[in-house]
């Protein structure tokens, strides 16, 4: 995968997520991808899809979701994986209006700028598909993938992955089975 070009990397990555099918590979490109252009940028992401508002309110629910996930690059992975895909596009800025529609309507503010349990109350509504009405169905979607993409973001970043407490293939040079493993088959198999 590291001789394709940037470019195709990206929009192979944006169609795998789109059909859920992001290996961990993939995903560790993306963030190799997202961190050189933050090199390029005196350390700092610069959206490529989403303007300064969009981005800082997928930052908020990404946190929200998973909390440190706005450290983990989330925003960033998310924001680079759906600037090379028209459908992925559509999605994230939809959605991002969506939200603002909602809290705006709801709270009097939009998403980014509500009080944090007005938008933990907003979040509580769409997080569920038994709460699905003709209102919330576009924001339950966009919750849905916005989820799904904020778990491939945080777990296949460096601290999603320490957070897992994965250490990598690694050789082993003998294989032990615990013992309470043994005892308990042996008690499951009723020998």
């Amino acid at each position: 995968m590291s001789d394709l070009p940037r470019r195709e990397l990206l929009r192979q990555a944006a169609a795998a997520a789109a059909l859920g099918a992001l290996t961990a590979e993939a995903a560790q490109h993306v963030h190799h991808a997202a961190a050189a252009d933050a090199k390029k940028t005196a350390g700092v992401y610069r959206p490529k899809l989403l303007n300064a508002h969009e981005y800082r309110t997928l930052e908020i629910l990404a946190d929200l979701i998973v909390p440190g996930a706005r450290r983990a690059g989330a925003a960033a992975f998310i924001d680079l994986m759906c600037h090379s895909s028209n459908e992925m596009s559509a999605i994230y800025t939809g959605g991002v209006a969506w939200l603002d529609r909602a809290s705006q309507a709801r709270a009097g503010a939009r998403f980014a700028d509500a009080k944090p349990a007005d938008q933990s109350a907003l979040l509580d509504l769409i997080a569920y598909r038994k709460n699905m009405t003709p209102e919330l169905a576009p924001g339950i979607a966009f919750f849905d993938w916005a989820r799904r993409m904020t778990l491939d973001a945080y777990y296949t970043s460096a601290e999603g992955v320490k957070e897992l407490g994965y250490k990598g293939n690694a050789g082993m040079s003998g294989f032990k089975v615990p013992q309470e493993a043994i005892d308990y088959a042996v008690k499951r198999s009723g020998l």
